[in-house]
């Protein structure tokens, strides 16, 4: 499966380490363009950490050379969305082939709208339910690291499933701590 990661799913630390976990297990391709990458730099300015937000773009895209999808000329130019800023991110699916755009905007993606494309919605507690429902043990090692790693930032111990619903987890908290 592949799959085009918002902005939104890619600018929480914990969303994000979660979701490039299980990309990492090879449980699905992840794709993003130049402008993705660049929107979440912008949002991190806004809470300082721009320079961090650059620094794991070059990481990210070292790590996933196939990721970056370079944008067709023209093809923003017939796609609509109700959300204009967004279009760049349909295109991305396009261009990358995507089955899937992993978002927490759902009134910006209209499923209708997608499906004309051959992409769907999916927002990321339901797409890593999923993955992890096929492949429990590969998902929750990435869990576990990630906990881990939560942890050792916090420099004390933090609730697993506390961690996983604020990362807006909350289904795949239930399941992996059930």
């Amino acid at each position: 499966m592949r799959a085009v990661l918002d902005t939104c799913v890619i600018f929480p630390p914990v969303m994000r380490d979660v979701l490039l976990g299980v990309a990492a297990a090879g449980l699905y391709a992840p794709l993003w363009s130049d402008r993705i990458l660049e929107e979440w730099a912008r949002a991190a300015r806004r809470h300082g950490s721009e320079d961090e937000a650059r620094a794991v773009a070059v990481a990210m895209n070292a790590q996933f050379p196939a990721a970056r999808v370079r944008l067709q000329t023209g093809l923003e130019a017939r796609l609509h969305l109700p959300d204009p800023d967004d279009i760049h991110v349909l295109a991305t699916a396009i261009g990358g082939s995507a089955d899937v755009i992993v978002t927490l905007n759902a009134s910006d993606f209209p499923q209708h709208t997608l499906r004309a494309e051959g992409v769907e919605r999916r927002d990321p507690d339901g797409f890593l339910w999923e993955i992890w429902s096929h492949h429990p043990d590969k998902v929750n090692s990435v869990l576990t690291r990630v906990h881990a790693r939560a942890e050792e930032m916090a420099a004390a111990p933090v609730s697993a499933r506390a961690l996983w619903k604020r990362a807006r987890l909350p289904r795949l908290a239930k399941a992996v701590t059930a």
